[in-house]
């Protein structure tokens, strides 16, 4: 479902655009994706919206099929990439698990704010942004997603996340879209 409208109270929420994560090998080029994001998070403070800007710094503990990374991550792996800031007035997130909610401190935040509605970019597709999404819908917010915002390491997971995942927790729309709305 195309995005319909923005509550007066919303947040912009952009998943792991860090140094490192931005690096791998992607669907959609994350030069793009970080683009979209860094118009989106523009637009969002020159509305006076927060910003809230999540990175991982590590993984949850648990038994998973896929193999750790060997060796230690760059210094700077974690860092948010310098086209999105963080400017003033932006809150960042540090999670450990995919999702930006368990854990942190961001629902917190947004319920502080008095947010009613979130919309996401980021990547991966799948696995942050949708567990992300999943969660802002659990605790109650309406969710928009950026599709053009977004991608994924897989791209057939990338189309399941925005094809039938996303519809089903709220709206999602384009870049340009979103911020047409914030007018």
């Amino acid at each position: 479902m195309t995005a319909t409208t923005l509550d007066p109270k919303t947040a912009l929420v952009v998943v792991d655009l860090q140094k490192g994560i931005v690096a791998l090998p992607t669907a959609h080029p994350a030069t793009g994706i970080v683009a979209n994001a860094a118009a989106l998070a523009d637009a969002f403070r020159a509305k006076g919206l927060p910003v809230f800007l999540v990175r991982v710094t590590g993984g949850a503990p648990g038994r998973t099929d896929t193999a750790a990374p060997s060796g230690r991550p760059a210094a700077d792996w974690a860092e948010i990439v310098p086209e999105l800031g963080p400017e003033e007035g932006d809150t960042v997130v540090t999670k450990q698990q995919w999702g930006a909610f368990h854990g942190t401190d961001l629902d917190l935040h947004l319920r502080r704010r008095g947010i009613t509605q979130v919309v996401v970019a980021g990547i991966a597709t799948s696995i942050g942004v949708e567990s992300t999404a999943r969660a802002a819908h659990e605790h109650g917010y309406h969710v928009t997603v950026v599709t053009d915002a977004v991608t994924d390491l897989n791209a057939d997971a990338h189309r399941n996340s925005v094809g039938n995942i996303f519809p089903r927790l709220g709206e999602t729309d384009t870049t340009e879209a979103v911020i047409a709305l914030l007018t």
